[in-house]
């Protein structure tokens, strides 16, 4: 079962993702984790990141470029996910095919405002959702999640964390997407659309702007197991 976390940066991925993992682990559900982009392993997502810092010329210009570069990291752990799937795993992924959807209709959405356009003002319907999915799912072979869970919080909020999160560890610096308050903003009104929408599965919407991980980390663990038990 293949179990994907969305949300932007800051949104508290990687914590809830944490916190779901011990749950189901305490009750001995075999769990794998994985996080994308792979920038510590990936060539793809090294040249993402190099981008995203400005390290790249024109690359990050490119919308459909980048979102090729993020599919490519994925792709290259594909079939181990697959394998992992077959054996039994619940496989919790810190971002998954969704954030390049997300990011890649904000980021045409925000271009079309800035040169005075509105032909695709609906973020979920922009024709460049499909496209990410023609990619990854069908073109590059990925398998495409279970479930997938929105952890939502405001863009403000989630700013504010990665502000503070930059303060604190100077390897952390903000890259371009998160530096942007505008893509942000329109990057949770994508996820939100595609959870509302049910794109590619089920969603579940986890409120995290309050902080209580434990609570949602045991309901979405009841979640799984409930799933587990009904497959």
């Amino acid at each position: 079962m293949i179990i994907a976390f969305e949300g932007v940066d800051g949104a508290g991925k990687n914590t809830l993702v944490t916190a779901v993992a011990k749950k189901l682990e305490s009750r001995e559900v075999p769990v794998a984790k994985l996080g994308f982009p792979r920038y510590e392993h990936s060539v793809m997502a090294q040249l993402a990141q190099a981008a995203l810092h400005k390290n790249m010329g024109d690359l990050t210009e490119s919308i459909n470029g980048m979102a090729t570069l993020f599919a490519l990291d994925r792709h290259e752990v594909a079939e181990e996910l697959a394998e992992l799937d077959a054996e039994g795993y619940v496989i919790l992924l810190d971002r998954f095919t969704a954030s390049n959807a997300a990011y890649s209709a904000a980021r045409s959405v925000l271009r079309d405002e800035q040169d005075g356009e509105s032909e695709h003002s609906e973020l979920v319907t922009h024709p460049i959702v499909q496209w990410v999915a023609d990619l990854e799912f069908d073109t590059l072979g990925i398998p495409e999640p279970d479930h997938q869970v929105l952890v939502d919080v405001e863009a403000e909020v989630a700013a504010e964390r990665a502000e503070k999160r930059e303060a604190a560890d100077v390897s952390r610096t903000r890259d371009a997407y998160e530096a942007n308050s505008r893509l942000q903003q329109l990057t949770v009104a994508a996820y939100r659309g595609l959870a509302a929408a049910r794109w590619r599965s089920p969603w579940t919407v986890a409120n995290a702007t309050a902080g209580d991980t434990s609570r949602l980390a045991s309901e979405i663990a009841d979640l799984i197991c409930r799933d587990l038990v009904v497959d």
